[in-house]
């Protein structure tokens, strides 16, 4: 188990989920550092119970940082562009706070020493399909990470500090 990489796994508290397809539609984000270097691609798939997200990341600052799906697909440095946290039912942040949490917090993302991570995540109930949960809507979706961890508490952003990488949410063919 040497070689096991960091596994981050979400399991959205106090979400319900919305009717989804089984259809398994699919999406990707090519994750970009504040340079423009892709330090990897995460997958997003549609399941009957949200959606989850995958892949491997390169290049990362060892440590915890926080990683949420934010509200507008535009990924331009500093990453602002990619507004608050994706967050259709008007919660606070946070898996601690009893009026949260976003739709799109997720748990902290762990970098090990050489920088790689692996991401395995649900954002339960989310959609790639329909309804207000999807995160394909009119303005798109992004994966933004964060450079310190996330306190899951502290209203909008648990606390995690400047938006370090950034990826679009982008329908895959």
């Amino acid at each position: 188990m040497k070689d096991l990489r960091v596994i981050s796994v979400v399991c959205a508290l106090g979400l319900t989920s919305a009717a989804h397809s089984a259809g398994g539609d699919k999406a990707t984000a090519q994750m970009k550092d504040r340079d423009g270097k892709i330090i990897g691609t995460i997958t997003l798939t549609e399941t009957p119970h949200g959606v989850l997200l995958s892949g491997d990341l390169n290049g990362l600052p060892p440590g915890p940082h926080g990683f949420h799906l934010h509200a507008v697909g535009q990924c331009e440095p500093p990453f602002t562009s990619a507004g608050g946290h994706f967050n259709p039912d008007n919660k606070k942040h946070g898996f601690h706070d009893a009026g949260g949490p976003h739709a799109g917090d997720l748990p902290n993302l762990h970098a090990f020493s050489d920088g790689k991570a692996v991401v395995d995540a649900i954002a339960a109930g989310l959609t790639l399909s329909q309804g207000a949960r999807n995160l394909l809507d009119q303005d798109g979706a992004s994966i933004v990470m964060h450079a310190r961890a996330d306190d899951y508490r502290t209203d909008p952003a648990g606390e995690s500090g400047d938006r370090i990488v950034c990826g679009v949410v982008t329908r895959s063919q």
